[in-house]
């Protein structure tokens, strides 16, 4: 859920999009640095006063964020975070938003209120699919039954929301292998973990050619470096 709302506020942040979400652990996190990481601008709306931050532990994304968007609250000034707080804040970030999107949801949870706000006040609601067997995928689901929009990739949102691929040209030039033995490294790796020595057993290259291909992949954003000296794919390559 996580790597999701990573990649989803990533791709906002790269089109110029503002992220809104609400600070919490997990999936707000994730969003909200995904969009710092990109460059982009993002607003936390938090359900205690503006002068305290929860959870604490977010104390300096919330620094990060008020530097690069806003963190704002309807919550008087020294207002803890009480769990009554929550709920109506939700309203907010539907409010601030031109759509919504639930990336992970159990039958009870916040993002199914705020999905709620969004669909009473006109916004777009967006839903990811998941395992039917997963306890926080089941409100999802039944999102996606009730109307959502399905979202299987970042896309998705940035054509129902009518805005342009602004980073589109970029990202070809990023994405596009730079030589042949980067594309044959390209067709090997996958989004789950291969190790090195696997990669290097395929393409029948010396094991520092491999290292120095995949080096400059990751510097590029092309692929990430696992624990146990393996190598995962990080975004789709060779868009045309």
């Amino acid at each position: 859920g996580r790597e999701v709302a990573a990649a989803l506020a990533g791709e906002m942040a790269r089109n110029s999009v503002t992220v809104v979400s609400g600070l919490a652990r997990g999936i707000d996190a994730a969003a909200h640095q995904a969009a710092l990481s990109n460059g982009g601008r993002t607003i936390a709306v938090i359900a205690c006063g503006a002068d305290q931050v929860y959870p604490p532990e977010h104390r300096i994304l919330a620094e990060r964020i008020a530097e690069n968007g806003a963190v704002v609250s309807d919550y008087p000034v020294g207002s803890p975070p009480e769990p009554g707080n929550f709920p109506p804040r939700n309203r907010i970030i539907s409010g601030l938003s031109l759509g919504t999107v639930v990336v992970e949801a159990d039958e009870r949870s916040g993002a199914l209120i705020t999905a709620g706000f969004a669909a009473e006040q006109g916004r777009d609601v967006f839903a990811v699919p998941g395992n039917i067997f997963n306890r926080t995928s089941r409100g999802a689901n039944q999102l996606l039954r009730d109307g959502a929009i399905p979202l299987i990739e970042p896309a998705t949102v940035l054509q129902h929301l009518n805005v342009n691929g602004v980073a589109e040209r970029a990202e070809v030039a990023v994405t596009m292998p730079h030589s042949a033995d980067e594309a044959r490294l390209l067709e090997r790796l996958s989004h789950e973990p291969t190790p090195m020595d696997e990669l290097v057993r395929q393409l029948g290259l010396p094991t520092d050619a491999v290292t120095a291909t995949l080096a400059m992949l990751e510097v590029r954003g092309l692929v990430r470096r696992d624990a146990g000296a393996s190598y995962t794919l990080t975004r789709p390559h060779g868009r045309q």
